[in-house]
This record gives structure tokens, sequence and C-alpha cells, in this order.
């Protein structure tokens, strides 16, 4: 008996381990041959195909090795805040007061409430003060306070690198932002030997500007523009020369403290409507018994569109900061955000356990997954909620149509056939997502290449080229 038992163990796993391995033929042999190039003697690739209509795995290799995935990190903030906030969760921002309104006179303080909008634009702003002013406000005797205790003090991402400062990619993080939390200075050159010429986007006296500029008629230093990040000041610092044939140009770095910067924006606008306001600008909670003067929203389904197709870093850490508030209460914090996506790991049969969660974006290197987690989750919005499902897929960028994607696999049979999340940073490429089948079957893809050296268009090159064959592919 115990013979036939130990025969019929050794049969099953025998069999299991024939048909883990039981890949597509075609597949296969095109991935093995990828193998092959050069570039990947010294580098990494992870590969998971999933065939959704059929329900069945078509090919993986090395699809449980961690890998960091980049902004592919933001497949498992977006799918966590579908699953976990819903489509029509809004992102609020909002004014009080504490005080009375009377003779068209506020007495009391102002308070702006953030509520994690990542894409609140000085059009917003300016339609904040119109309500403002149509509530009847002409004059503010008091302070105008910043309300950002939702969320706990920490402005950057675990893992960030101090030495990316001031890049618009890494923004100051806080629930009230404007404008990504960043700034944009337009220049051009000014006549020979004189400064170059710059203007300050929207215009304000918020900066101070330390001009050292010079204009050439042939530039011998690098130009740039910066800001005074290794103290963690907001002073814009333009240096270096400027050929005097340049065209004009725009470049956009962050800011430290964007919840200041907005009341100062803010301010700056009450006053150009005739609103008097003499009070300082600070940050504070807003009592519990304010009046509520206005609340500007917006839907989680547009903030994802964003997110995902620009691959934008301040979207994704606002919308993880918004799950946590949602789910487990005030101050939101990153580490609340990442208990929601875990559990949702979870319920797609893996253990959170098995990978490291630092942040929603991907900036951070901390970061470790698996390209089987990432086919897991895309799986799973596929076969559990439709709605879900096209909202996620239509938020990716399209190939060869828009966002990240737009320039890549055009005068393909890819063209236009994959809705896929990409992720870049140096040594690092990832892409994720959905595409079609030649005959119209749904698959679910996920391709990491990571530890190479220099551009990664070989590595894109790679996940085009996978992408273009599964098109191709009658299975």
């Amino acid at each position: 008996m115990k013979k036939n038992t130990e025969f019929l163990f050794a049969f099953l796993f025998f069999s299991t381990s024939i048909f883990a391995q039981n890949f597509n033929k075609q597949i296969e042999d095109e991935i093995n041959e990828i193998y092959k190039d050069d570039f990947l003697k010294s580098s990494m690739l992870a590969v998971s195909i999933y065939d959704l209509t059929d329900n069945k795995i078509l090919f993986q290799k090395n699809e449980k090795l961690l890998l960091t995935p980049a902004s592919n990190m933001k497949i498992l903030t977006t799918t966590t805040a579908l699953e976990f906030l819903g489509t029509d969760y809004s992102f609020q921002t909002s004014v009080f007061h504490n005080g009375i309104v009377m003779d068209s006179i506020c007495y009391g303080d102002i308070y702006v409430k953030g509520g994690f909008d990542p894409d609140f634009t000085t059009d917003d702003l300016d339609s904040l003060v119109l309500k403002i002013v149509n509530y009847g406000i002409k004059e503010i005797r008091g302070n105008i306070y910043g309300d950002v205790s939702n969320m706990d003090s920490l402005f950057w991402g675990s893992g960030w690198m101090w030495d990316d400062d001031p890049s618009s990619d890494f923004p100051y993080l806080t629930p009230l932002i404007i404008n990504d939390a960043c700034v944009q200075i337009e220049y051009e050159p000014g006549e020979i030997n004189k400064e170059v010429n710059y203007k300050i986007i929207p215009e304000t006296n918020y900066f101070d500007v330390l001009n050292n500029s010079i204009t050439k008629e042939n530039a011998t230093e690098d130009f740039e523009i910066t800001r005074d990040w290794q103290s963690r000041g907001n002073e814009i610092l333009i240096k270096g020369s400027l050929s005097s044939n340049s065209k004009k140009d725009t470049v956009k770095i962050n800011i430290v403290n964007p919840e200041l910067y907005f009341l100062y924006l803010l301010k700056e606008k009450l006053e150009k409507q005739n609103v008097e306001f003499l009070g300082k600008l600070d940050t504070a909670t807003a009592p519990q018994f304010a009046k509520l003067i206005y609340t500007r929203e917006r839907k989680l389904k547009d903030v994802i569109v964003n997110l995902n197709k620009e691959s934008d870093n301040l979207s994704a850490e606002m919308t993880l900061r918004a799950i946590a508030l949602k789910n487990l209460g005030n101050p939101a914090s990153a580490q609340n955000g990442i208990k929601i996506i875990d559990s949702l790991i979870n319920k797609t049969g893996l253990n959170s356990n098995d990978y490291v969660l630092a942040d929603g974006s991907g900036i951070s290197r901390y970061n470790l997954i698996t390209t089987e987690l990432l086919v897991d989750l895309l799986k799973y919005m596929f076969q559990n909620s439709t709605d879900n499902y096209e909202v996620l897929k239509n938020s990716f960028p399209l190939s060869g149509v828009d966002g990240t994607l737009s320039s890549r696999m055009k005068d393909t049979k890819a063209y236009k056939n994959v809705n896929a999340k990409t992720g870049t940073l140096s040594g690092v490429s990832s892409l994720s997502g959905y595409l079609k089948s030649a005959n119209s079957h749904d698959i679910t893809f996920s391709i990491m290449i990571q530890n190479f050296i220099g551009s990664s268009k070989k590595a894109r090159n790679i996940q085009d080229r996978i992408c273009t064959f599964l098109s191709e592919l009658s299975l």
C-alpha cells in the first residue's frame, strides 16, 4: 500500500511538472530566441503571459524573480484604488471659514483643506476664488490656512533619492497641491552680453530669482535653471550662458512646501478680485464647526488616466494616500496605503509577504515584485469587475497612439492593440498590460528587464517584439 501511495504521489508530481511547463510552443520558441540576444547576457528578463479567454498560462519564465518594477508599481496602486475606492471616488479640495460674514467682511479665518487632488490647477484656483467672492466676501479679517491634516508629515516616499531633487518627477507631497507641486520658468535669449530673459508661470511674486545668466553669440557654459535644492529653499537660480540663436523654451521644477505656494497664489488671486486681506498664510487644521464655502471635486476615473498614460508620479502618490485615508483614516500615510494594496494581493491568492512595496509610483528602488504578481492583478481585474477592468485598460497608454507608448509599435500588428503601463528607471524597463491576439483572445502580460547599462531602447525593443508577436498569433 505504501509503495502504491508513493507511486501515485510521484506520478502526480511528475504530471504536474509536465503540465506546468506545457506552454504555447510558438511563444516559447520566440521568447527563447529572444533570450539569446547579447543584450540579455548581462541583464535579467522575466516574462509572464496569460490567455484570459481560455483561462490558461501561455508562457512564463523567471516569473517569481523579484525585480524593481519602476512605474509598473502604478498598476498596483491603480488596481487597488479601483477596488477599494471605486471609479466615482472624489478627490476634494474644500474651502471653509470659521467666523461670520457680515457686510461683505469675513470676521474669521479661511481654511483650504487638501484632499489629495493631484490635478488641481490655476484654473481650478480661479473657480475657487470666484466661489469665495460669490459667497459675499470682499474682505478677510483673519488668516488664510492650508489644512494638510489628511496626511502624515513625510513629504517624500521611502527610498527616494536626495539627488533627484529638484526634478518635477519627484514632487514634494502634501494633500494641498497646485500645478503638480511645480513651477514653470519660460526663458529665451536676451541681448548679447545681457541676462537671459525669463518668465515665471503662473506669474507670481512668491519666488526670489537669482539670475546670473548671460546671453552669448556662442554659448560656452552649460545653461541651467534650478532651485536652491541643497538647502531645501525655493529661490530660483538661473546660471550659465545661452546662445543668442536659442529658441524660447520652458523648464519645470518642483517646489518645497507646495501647500504654502498654493496659499500664496490664492492670496494673489483674491487681491486681483479686490478682496482685502492683511493676515498671514500658514497651515492649521480647520475646526469641526467651520462653515463650508465650496468644494472642488475630481473623480478617480479621471485622475487615473493621467496617472497611467503619462506615468504621473504625483497622481500615484496622492492616490495611494487617498486609499489610506478612505480605508484606514486620518492621517493618511504611504504605509497604510500599502496595507490596502497587500490585501488586494492576498485576494488574488498570492502572499503579500513575498514582495516589498515602498511607494505608490515606482520611484523607489526598494520596490520588489514579480511578473507573476502583475499578471495576477491584471487577471483579477479582468475576471472580477467589467467596469473597473475597462477603466483600468483605457487608462493605460495605447500602442502608437498616446501617453508613454505614443511612439512605440507603429507600423506593426501591435499598433493600437496594446494597452500597457510602461516603467523606466536607470537600468530598469517594464511593460505590463493587455492586448488581443490575432484571433481576438484577450491576453494579459508582464515583461520586466533590468540590470542593463545605458539606454533602455534595446529593452523596449524586446518588449515591442514580444507584443507584436502576440498580436500576430492565433491561439
